[in-house]
């Protein structure tokens, strides 16, 4: 990917999440994430540091997309789980690092407004559901974060359907009204194959 001036930090990022999806995240080096940008060595150093500021920027970056893609899902608690599925099997790279809190500064502002702002979006459409809203937002993020881990390592036979199809199944019976329940089993909410 060759990077346009003034978008080098983007490049980099993106560069990265790449060589995470193809190599894992053990065997991205700045060197190596130079060479695949077409930058300098200094390149990657100057922009983050070392690999953990790269990593803490692929967090923020990728918290700052969930984030946009929970609020794009309407405020349907059911919808935002698989909205997130959706972003964490679609961006398996960033989605890797977000949680791999041993790769972060976890003590970066930037980091924590970032992973807030991801919270309180799912916290939001929590608390519209009946109950206990924290339990509630745990029990979602739980099943859609574990969900969305099995999917990514392979884990889970899918028959033939995409992840976020079944994730809705799973979420509307988990966090749905018993109609939709029904709906999504016989395919009234989800094209289930």
């Amino acid at each position: 990917m060759a990077y346009h001036h003034g978008r080098l930090r983007e490049t980099l990022i993106d560069e990265a999440v790449a060589a995470i999806e193809a190599d894992g995240v053990d065997r991205l080096s700045l060197r190596d994430l130079a060479r695949r940008a077409g930058v300098s060595h200094a390149a990657p150093a100057h922009h983050f540091g070392d690999r953990t500021g790269l990593f803490t920027a692929i967090a923020i970056d990728g918290f700052d997309r969930l984030t946009a893609v929970l609020e794009a899902s309407g405020g349907d608690f059911a919808e935002a789980g698989v909205a997130y599925v959706r972003f964490a099997t679609a961006e398996r790279g960033r989605f890797e690092v977000m949680f791999r809190t041993e790769l972060l500064r976890d003590d970066d502002p930037a980091l924590a407004a970032a992973r807030e702002r991801a919270g309180a979006v799912l916290r939001a459409g929590a608390g519209a559901e009946a109950g206990d809203a924290r339990a509630n937002a745990l029990a979602a993020w739980s099943l859609v974060h574990g969900f969305a881990t099995l999917w990514n390592s392979g884990a889970i036979d899918a028959d033939g359907q995409a992840p976020d199809e079944l994730a809705r199944v799973i979420a509307v019976r988990l966090f749905g009204s018993p109609e939709r329940v029904t709906r999504a089993s016989r395919g009234g909410d989800t094209p289930v194959r």
